[in-house]
């Protein structure tokens, strides 16, 4: 894995929190989001469904100002306050510089035209680009996500072609731009097992070609270990756990991550059941006063309960650094140790 830990900054989210709803019938989906990802580095970001991963990033797309209420303290990229845009020059980063690919390819292509005015739209609004050389540039994109035949497909429409080739045809206008920033929300959810894995490779290709940085949304904990430098792993609405990759896989700080991570199959090999993590994730009305995993935790303390901890430094790490923050009372090497030494019964 690359380390980047000389690279630049390029996104720095500080206390970002979405809430739906008016008056007395709202709730918070996301309570104060601290993310940064860095020039050219993979985040993935994991979580049950309903933790609040895709509204995050919709969030800072602008994606959702109509349906909800976003606030934050800092929302900076590449040295540009997005809080403080107006909505067109938003619109000039939005797409452009920033580009998010969705779950379902199908729903994210409109049905009305062909495939390849599509990504022609995308060329026109922010390269200015026209005639010959916007065609050329369409061909080009399609020839760069592997779609072949790309005079013949850019004709065709979005039901004319597979769920796959939706999806590259996807990606091919959330590069058109190169942007520096691609956001990828399960880009793999709504395709077969092969698809996906071609998919995947597809986006990591690009991603070293252009050195953006991506940032994984995804269920699969396996594609993380495998391409991510560091994971942010989210519950219930706040981030829990980030941490490098590998180290959150080999010793994670939060129950939670380790909950997880006994779920994957391969580590219930010779079980009757695989490994679950007992109860609900929390709503609105049923919220803990403490940590919001206080109720399903196996290592619940009194503190845990009547507390709620804070996003910190990773104590129980041997070198303790802003690369490893777990939001947990007790990180869980601390848990064992005192539970060996007779503290913690």
């Amino acid at each position: 894995m690359t380390e980047l830990t000389e690279a630049p900054l390029l996104l720095d989210i500080q206390d970002l929190s979405v809430t739906f709803g008016k008056g007395t019938k709202t709730f918070k989906a996301v309570d104060k989001i601290n993310l940064h990802v860095k020039q050219g580095e993979i985040l993935g970001i994991v979580g049950e469904s309903g933790s609040g991963k895709s509204v995050t990033m919709m969030a800072l797309m602008g994606l959702l100002d109509k349906q909800g209420t976003v606030t934050a303290t800092t929302i900076n990229f590449a040295g540009t306050d997005l809080k403080t845009l107006s909505a067109a020059n938003r619109r000039k980063i939005i797409g452009k510089e920033i580009a998010m690919i969705f779950q379902d390819p199908m729903t994210s292509l409109n049905p009305s035209y062909t495939v390849g005015k599509q990504i022609m739209e995308v060329l026109e609004l922010h390269e200015k680009l026209k005639g010959n050389k916007l065609t050329e540039r369409t061909i080009e994109l399609l020839k760069m996500v592997e779609i072949p035949s790309p005079e013949k497909r850019m004709n065709q429409y979005p039901h004319q072609l597979s769920g796959g080739m939706c999806q590259r045809v996807v990606i091919a206008m959330a590069i058109a731009c190169n942007p520096k920033l691609l956001i990828a929300d399960e880009p793999t959810t709504a395709l077969d097992v092969t698809i996906q894995a071609q998919i995947m490779k597809l986006l990591v290709q690009l991603q070293k070609k252009y050195n953006m940085s991506l940032i994984l949304i995804t269920h699969d904990l396996a594609v993380v270990a495998e391409i991510a430098q560091r994971t942010a792993v989210m519950y219930a609405g706040e981030v829990i756990e980030v941490a490098p990759v590998p180290d959150i896989f080999r010793r994670p700080a939060h129950p939670y991550t380790e909950a997880l991570l006994k779920a994957i199959p391969e580590h219930s090999k010779g079980a009757e059941r695989l490994s679950s993590l007992a109860g609900i994730v929390p709503g609105q009305s049923d919220r803990p006063a403490g940590c919001l995993l206080s109720p399903r935790c196996p290592y619940v303390k009194p503190e845990c309960v009547n507390h709620h901890p804070q996003l910190t430094l990773n104590k129980s790490d041997v070198q303790p650094t802003s690369n490893w923050q777990v939001r947990c009372h007790y990180p869980l090497e601390t848990i064992i140790h005192r539970q060996n030494e007779g503290e913690l019964q």
